[in-house]
């Protein structure tokens, strides 16, 4: 054993929290923290002989076959960020804005619950809604924060609408079926769609102002026609993606290859393939599957020997310990994700709580889907709360300059509660995420 085991578990466990926040605020990436924490307390508390633990960690995560569809899937949203496909989704669907106050944000909530189904990955559906939804929003005189809260919200339903990655890594954490997760997340995401949809509507039929009806020089700016050819595309990589799984057809790793295929045919029929896009595109997969790997390395090495050390055997009793009932139990582990997602990458918060939670879960006798929507739902809002919501930052990198972080997290207020709201609903009314599984 080493110099640390005399600490003892429970006071262990507070040094390993507590240098894992300490090190982030000197602005060292998540990987590196988690890392170092980890090989800190591997060697001492076991010793020098506690390298194959180190060892066998990393390759039980590298080795998983779930992984593969990881980076099948961010290629498919970069290569959709670098055609024309989601640019004319989205402006051939103004004409199905029609004439309805806030019917172009609507148009954008449509769009981005369209793309998330497309990718899965949320990042990429900021910046791009950034880019084409929000400047003609304000051009046509919507209210600032409707307009950011509208393209931030919307733009991260990613983390819900499958295929989504969180969806994949929490099934693969969990030890879940994903298909089964990504037919638990469909009503819970359509209905955070409701909600936004809903607010925008009442917030601009009280006060037009907010979201101004489009002229008719603006409407005729496209033909239905050219707006259902818009709609061929997404809707055809949406059912090849999607229809392939939950008709039995493909695995999700093998759907993801479905989806990359069908959009680089698709780019190529429109003219729009370079060998410049195909590079472009896999440089930032690398790079978006270099962190999450990294990520999940470091994280599953801490895990490994933080339950070694008896850390879950602690947690689990401290939370089952709470003189209360199981859903006040679960309410607790939704305010601890709350508060890491304040603070961490939601890859970092998956792998280093899930672990845990799920065993406690699975004992209180709950359905570990119905938990994994929960997350799902609780990963969302860390998107957009302060201080470190990636929606935000996103958004920042391409809004006008005149738009501060401070516009930004103002404008997310209404929506935070919304996914809260919602988040609430889940809780209390399980079988709305779970009556299709």
């Amino acid at each position: 054993m080493g110099v640390m085991s005399g600490l003892g578990v429970e006071l262990g466990t507070y040094i390993l929290v507590g240098s894992i926040f300490i090190l982030l605020l000197t602005g060292m990436p998540l990987a590196w923290v988690t890392g170092l924490v980890a090989l800190v307390f591997t060697f001492g508390w076991f010793g020098g002989n506690a390298l194959p633990l180190v060892t066998s960690r990393i390759f039980g995560f590298i080795t998983e076959y779930s992984l593969v569809a990881i980076p099948m899937f961010i290629l498919m949203a970069a290569l959709l960020d670098r055609s024309g496909i989601a640019k004319d989704l989205f402006n051939g669907m103004r004409v199905l804005a029609g004439r309805l106050p806030g019917g172009v944000a609507v148009q954008t909530l449509i769009v981005s619950i369209l793309m998330a189904a497309m990718s899965g990955v949320i990042g990429g559906e900021i910046v791009l809604l950034g880019i084409l939804a929000l400047p003609q929003m304000l051009r046509l005189g919507y209210d600032r924060n409707l307009s950011i809260g509208v393209v931030c919200a919307g733009g991260s339903l990613g983390t819900m609408m499958p295929p989504s990655i969180v969806l994949i890594i929490y099934g693969l954490v969990a030890s879940v079926s994903i298909a089964d997760l990504f037919v638990a997340a469909i009503t819970p995401a359509f209905l955070l769609l409701a909600c936004y949809v809903a607010y925008v509507l009442i917030m601009c039929l009280r006060d037009p102002k907010l979201g101004p009806p489009m002229s008719k020089e603006e409407m005729a700016k496209e033909s239905l026609t050219s707006a259902f050819k818009s709609l061929i595309a997404p809707l055809f990589i949406v059912l090849v993606v999607l229809g392939s799984i939950y008709g039995g057809v493909a695995s999700v790793t093998e759907a993801a290859a479905l989806g990359v295929s069908s959009v680089l045919v698709f780019s190529i029929i429109r003219r729009e393939f370079s060998v410049k896009m195909l590079q472009s595109s896999l440089v930032h997969t690398l790079e978006t599957c270099g962190m999450i790997i990294w990520i999940g390395i470091a994280a599953a090495v801490l895990v490994g020997v933080y339950n070694l050390m008896g850390g879950n055997r602690f947690v689990s009793a401290a939370i089952l310990g709470i003189d209360a009932p199981p859903v006040v139990i679960i309410m607790v582990m939704m305010l601890i994700l709350l508060v890491l997602g304040m603070f961490l990458d939601w890859i970092g918060i998956a792998l280093l709580t899930l672990p845990i939670f799920v065993p406690i879960i699975i004992q209180l006798g709950y359905d570990p889907i119905w938990f994994g929507i929960l997350f799902a739902v609780n990963m969302q809002v860390s998107y957009l709360t302060p201080p470190f919501g990636p929606a935000a930052f996103y958004l920042k990198s391409v809004a006008p300059r005149e738009i501060s972080l401070k516009h930004i997290y103002v404008s997310l207020l209404p929506f935070i509660a919304l996914q809260l709201f919602v988040l609430m609903i889940l809780l209390f009314f399980p079988g709305i995420a779970t009556w299709m599984v």
